[in-house]
């Protein structure tokens, strides 16, 4: 596990609310600022960043619109750790 990471995840609640929004599920970045009520650009600027940490991944990155994002398998394990 990288630690520098999980301090990263854990400086941040939109990362960390944002991270259990997607967990099990395939959302767009307007489905997860429904259930976060975050803003949509916030929750854009911030799955970006969490792709860029491979803890995100857009599943349909060609589209402009109605992007599909999931977690990936490190995202998950980070995930399993903060709710520890």
């Amino acid at each position: 596990m990288d630690i520098e990471k999980l301090g990263w995840l854990k400086a941040s609640e939109y990362r960390k609310n944002i991270l259990i929004a997607i967990n099990g599920k395939r959302l767009t970045p307007k489905e997860i600022a429904g259930e976060t009520e975050y803003y949509l650009s916030h929750v854009s600027n911030t799955l970006s960043d969490l792709e860029d940490k491979n803890l995100a991944e857009c599943l349909t990155p060609s589209r402009n619109k109605g992007r599909i994002y999931v977690l990936t398998d490190e995202g998950q394990e980070m995930l399993r750790e903060l709710q520890s």
